[in-house]
């Protein structure tokens, strides 16, 4: 039986923009093509980009006051950039399906398990 299991892609944005345009495009294609390999194999659920963190917000409630703050969130160089949610047998194989998209030379590709959100659900009476 397979689990889903999130692949979270962080990217240094400097790394990526000392690539050659034409690099970076060669990586991009080869990127698209693996994941719709994957796709057609039933392995790739959902995958996405994401805009850089400089135009995102972060929402943070303390103490009952709601504050909106403009991105970059995180003092680091790596920002998530995209992720893959995906089916695998275990976190194994999960890691190795990772290792085959190259987004982890310009930062890391973090896999974590999605945990059994309707089980949650029926937990608390949902």
């Amino acid at each position: 039986m397979s689990s889903q299991y999130l692949m979270l892609i962080h990217t240094d944005p400097e790394l990526l923009a000392a690539l050659p345009a034409d690099e970076y495009d060669a990586l991009m294609r080869g990127c698209i093509r693996h994941a719709d390999e994957l796709r057609a194999r039933g392995i790739l659920i959902d995958s996405q980009q994401l805009e850089p963190a400089a135009t995102a917000r972060a929402l943070r409630t303390r103490d009952g006051v709601a504050r909106v703050v403009d991105g970059p969130f995180a003092e680091t160089k790596e920002m998530l950039a995209g992720y893959n949610l995906i089916r695998a047998a275990d976190l194994d194989e999960a890691v190795a399906i990772a290792r085959a998209f190259p987004w982890s030379r310009f930062g890391c590709i973090e896999v974590r398990a999605v945990r059994d959100f309707q089980a949650e659900r029926e937990r608390v009476g949902a």
